[in-house]
């Protein structure tokens, strides 16, 4: 619980941007291309780099420090924005806060994924997931309750409020344990390793790890810690294509232009703001019957609902705006997104993408997968600030669609199912075995 926290501070420092956009946009007076770069999309450029350099430090200090240093450039990043007396310095603290981010989504998926059982490994990594929906509600409203406090600076307290719930985060990780595979594996510390999964798991468990983690096998094959070996090329292209989909949704263009999107379907300006903690309302519900559904039913399962649910859902918002529908109506049809998302691919994402990297290569293989997902959520924060006003909406909605049929063939032909599987045959079943369609 206390690691999955990383996700509420990865879920409100992202999405309360949403809540300044237009303010800072009017207060700087900055242009689209600057501010879609510099205020907006910085902080996903930070994740970028947080995602891609985090397996570094998640496997040379080991998990706990990692998430230690995490929460602290959270606190960091939260003061400073709220501080920003200039453009420049805002997108400084922002990058601080991305890279935060991004470090947080290698460590965190990574502890949760290696001390879960087999049995609940689904649920426990969905908290993970289930924060991140939570901290985008709390910022929703935040955004909301904060909006008239005071003249030209409401954005500040929505931004410093981070602070908060940063610094008790960063206090509690202090309480918990090291992951046992890292100590057995980078410090070969079994005797520590053993204390700590004798108390979480059971004996069989136990005798399985230590039967495919034995130093001889590690020493014997060094090659296979290299992610870009060749051997894992399956799994680098399932981890591709999964994040990919994930952000060619358009769920990150939905929650980072919410307000602005709900004021081009016809709400006022407190409407939208009121209208974007619906979204959050039901992100949070349907993620949790996700968590309560992913070990009963199958992450691949998960994905085939929610790539139907995508198709219909975008192609109906899309002619909500073609046919200048309703705003309620057009709400109506995002809110259904949401649904399909929170029980799709947000509640497979962080789950699968830690599961299917083998133990040696895990922060690595983290890092991949969560560059890629945060590169194509910057770039779709960066190019959604000139997009939504310069192409008509439904056409923007259609397009996500369109994709969303291609995500549909991916689960059918090449995603395996990873439900109740160690993480040690999941190893075994992945990277050796040819076929997509498992």
């Amino acid at each position: 619980m206390i690691v999955s926290f990383t996700g509420f501070l990865f879920g409100f420092d992202s999405v309360v941007i949403s809540g300044v956009n237009l303010p800072l946009k009017h207060f700087w007076n900055t242009s689209d291309w600057f501010h879609g770069t510099f205020i907006i999309s910085i902080s996903l450029w930070g994740t970028l780099v947080g995602a891609l350099l985090g397996g570094y430090p998640t496997e040379a200090l080991g998990r706990k420090p990692t998430l230690i240093i995490v929460g602290t450039m959270f606190l960091i990043s939260g003061l400073g924005t709220a501080l920003a007396t200039r453009p420049e310095m805002f997108s400084f603290f922002r990058f601080i806060g991305g890279l935060s981010t991004g470090l947080g989504s290698i460590a965190a998926p990574t502890y949760i994924s290696e001390t879960a059982s087999p049995k609940n490994r689904g649920k426990l990594g969905m908290l993970f997931q289930l924060n991140i929906v939570l901290g985008i509600l709390m910022a929703f409203l935040s955004n909301y309750f904060f909006t008239g406090i005071s003249e030209n600076n409401d954005w500040r307290y929505m931004l410093g409020v981070l602070a908060i719930p940063a610094s008790i985060y960063t206090v509690l990780l202090f309480s918990i344990s090291e992951s046992p595979r890292w100590l057995i594996v980078a410090r070969n510390n079994t005797e520590k390793a053993l204390a700590i999964m004798n108390s979480i798991s059971s004996k069989n468990e136990v005798n399985n790890l230590l039967n495919s983690l034995k130093k001889e096998d590690l020493k014997n094959n060094r090659d296979s810690q290299r992610l870009f070996s060749g051997k894992y090329n399956r799994i680098l292209i399932l981890s591709l294509l999964m994040t990919f989909f994930n952000q060619f949704s358009g769920i990150s263009f939905i929650l980072f232009y919410a307000p602005e999107i709900l004021e081009k379907a016809g709400f006022g300006t407190s409407e939208s703001l009121l209208s974007s903690v619906s979204i959050g309302v039901v992100n949070l519900l349907f993620t949790i019957i996700g968590i309560y559904l992913i070990d009963k039913i199958g992450r691949k399962q998960l994905m085939y609902w929610g790539s139907v649910g995508y198709i219909i859902s975008l192609s109906m918002t899309a002619c909500s705006f073609y046919f200048s529908l309703s705003a309620i109506v057009t709400l109506i049809f995002i809110l259904l997104f949401i649904i399909s998302h929170a029980i799709g691919q947000g509640a497979v994402i962080w789950v699968f993408i830690a599961e299917i990297f083998p133990t040696k290569i895990r922060p690595y293989g983290q890092a991949w997968g969560s560059g890629l997902l945060n590169g194509f959520a910057a770039l779709i924060a960066l190019f959604g600030a000139v997009l939504i006003n310069n192409y008509p909406s439904w056409l923007i909605f259609a397009f996500f669609a369109v994709l969303m049929v291609f995500q549909l063939l991916f689960t059918y032909f090449m995603m395996p199912e990873t439900k109740g599987v160690s993480l040690e045959e999941l190893e075994s079943q992945i990277v050796t075995q040819p076929n997509y369609n498992t």
